[in-house]
């Protein structure tokens, strides 16, 4: 049942991407920034983590949950470090995925080769 739950909420977090990219004028880099600063607000408010306890990677893996991910990370490094959390929190909690990007896309560049115009 949890895949369910986290195929519909997935699936709905994509659908309306894909209505937005569709239906209005604002770029694919815009409509993705623009999940993460939702998840960062819905994370705020306290609305996100009870998603992710319900749909589990549904709703932790798209761009939106790194949003709740990185708003996480600051929460929890403000009570730890203070003030200075405010800079270290995203980047300790988002560290992995951050790095992992990064790799892949050198892995990426490595084996493809690139077309001239």
């Amino acid at each position: 049942m949890q895949y369910i739950f986290a195929f519909l909420v997935g699936g709905a977090i994509c659908f309306v991407g894909q209505i937005l990219i569709d239906k209005t004028k604002l770029t694919p880099a815009r409509i993705l920034t623009g999940y993460v600063v939702a998840g960062v607000i819905i994370s705020a408010v306290g609305l996100y983590q009870p998603l992710v306890d319900f749909a589990g990677a549904g709703a932790s893996v798209p761009l939106c949950g790194f949003g709740h991910l990185m708003a996480q990370g600051v929460k929890t490094a403000v009570d730890q470090y203070g003030a200075i959390g405010i800079l270290k929190g995203g980047l300790i909690a988002g560290s992995a995925g951050i790095c992992s990007a990064i790799v892949f896309s050198l892995v990426a560049s490595l084996l493809s080769k690139s077309k001239e115009k």
